[in-house]
């Protein structure tokens, strides 16, 4: 952080206020002045020699109190060199789960199935997210949203053990309407995609390049299939064309706990990063000294009898 260069007021128009200070304090200090009367009708040798000169205890009063009034006028103005942290810097990154649910993924290759296998990742992965913004949409031939991002990860879960092909209105493979959907869905709050799923239509590379050039959120595949199979091949051309990372599918937790580690580096709230920094204000730090100030302004006062009095 570059503290010299930051250095700024957030209210810059109170510092007008300093030169009105000084003219304040010096008309103060005339009417203050015990012998302002003389000054005008005697010579000012003459007056110098025949008065006692004022203490050095009410001079350094005096300008304590200047300087604290010019103290006070800096503090409003809101000296600052620090930006106030994002208050969505704590917040998780939601995430939006595309899963396919295509004939193909009725296959017994990976047992019991390629859609059971695709479930269960869905369940680990919530349960690593537990409590995190998780979001599911299912597609095959058309997309579907089944929930946005919410953090009862456990209902995702739930809901994901339902979806399979003989429910889905329409076969295929609408890879580009679930990332449509799936980016609609996240909106502005940001955030990442990631797709499950066991292959990818060949052939829509070009449209998978125009949806990248128009958005730049995150997008990650886990692979429910084996390595050097056209099926891995087919969603490693997409991931290519989409600037995506793909993760293999692994009988432990490996995968998923990639994928949550890669998800949880997406950014957080796009459309708040255009309103610009937001200051800390630091003139605090400057009170303490103001405070302290202050007690110069007090002085110690003794009653002195009248002759009267002392009569009494």
């Amino acid at each position: 952080m570059n503290y010299l260069g930051d250095f700024h007021f957030i209210r810059p128009a109170w510092l007008l206020l300093l030169p009105l200070a000084l003219l304040i304090w010096q008309g103060w200090q005339k009417s203050q002045d015990p012998l302002r009367g003389w000054r005008d009708v005697m010579d000012p040798d003459l007056l110098a020699a025949l008065t006692v000169g004022k203490s050095s205890r009410s001079s350094r009063r005096e300008a304590f109190t200047l300087i604290a009034w010019l103290i006070a006028v800096i503090v409003v103005a809101g000296p600052t060199w620090k930006p106030e942290p994002s208050p969505f810097a704590d917040d998780p990154v939601p995430v939006m789960i595309a899963l396919n649910a295509d004939e193909s993924m009725d296959s017994t290759d990976m047992l019991p199935s390629r859609m059971e296998r695709a479930r269960l990742k869905v369940a680990d992965f919530a349960v690593e997210r537990q409590g995190q913004p998780l979001g599911l949409l299912a597609y095959a031939g058309s997309a579907h949203l089944v929930l946005p991002p919410t953090r009862d990860t456990d209902i995702v879960a739930t809901m994901a053990a339902e979806i399979s092909p003989a429910i889905m209105p329409k076969s295929g493979g609408n890879l580009i309407g679930a990332l449509k959907l799936a980016e609609q869905t996240l909106g502005s709050s940001g955030g990442s995609i990631v797709v499950i799923t066991d292959a990818i239509n060949v052939g829509n590379e070009d449209a998978l390049v125009e949806f990248r050039a128009k958005n730049q959120l995150p997008i990650y595949f886990l692979a429910i299939a084996r390595p050097e199979t056209p099926e891995f091949e087919s969603i490693q051309q997409a991931a290519k064309a989409l600037r995506a990372s793909v993760v293999s599918i692994t009988p432990d937790l490996d995968d998923i706990q990639q994928l949550v580690k890669s998800t949880a580096k997406a950014p957080v709230s796009i459309a708040a990063a255009g309103k610009g920094v937001r200051w800390a204000e630091m003139g605090w730090w400057l009170v303490p000294v103001l405070a302290l100030l202050s007690l110069t302004s007090f002085r110690r006062t003794s009653n002195v009898a009248t002759s009267e009095e002392l009569r009494a």
